[in-house]
């Protein structure tokens, strides 16, 4: 069997790669912690949620007052339902 030697092809194709990798570090940041970056979108997540929550408990009081719908006040207000 003979040892495989890469062709202009294959060092193309790993200079490209190579380069994708440095530009996305460059911008993610060639020294930030994944497990920091993890943990600080979690809590970004958990606070969007919060907010999230807070506004359909608020939307839900709304529409029993007005005697509509959450559907009725979401169109109302330009909310997307999955928003």
């Amino acid at each position: 069997m003979g040892t495989y030697k890469p062709c202009q092809q294959d060092n193309e194709r790993i200079n490209a790669l190579t380069a994708e990798i440095d530009k996305l570090q460059a911008e993610l940041g060639r020294d930030d912690d994944a497990e920091e970056i993890v943990n600080k979108h979690i809590k970004l997540l958990h606070s969007y949620n919060e907010a999230k929550d807070a506004t359909q408990i608020i939307l839900g009081k709304l529409a029993v007052r007005k005697e509509t719908t959450v559907k009725q006040l979401h169109e109302e207000y330009g909310l997307g339902l999955h928003d």
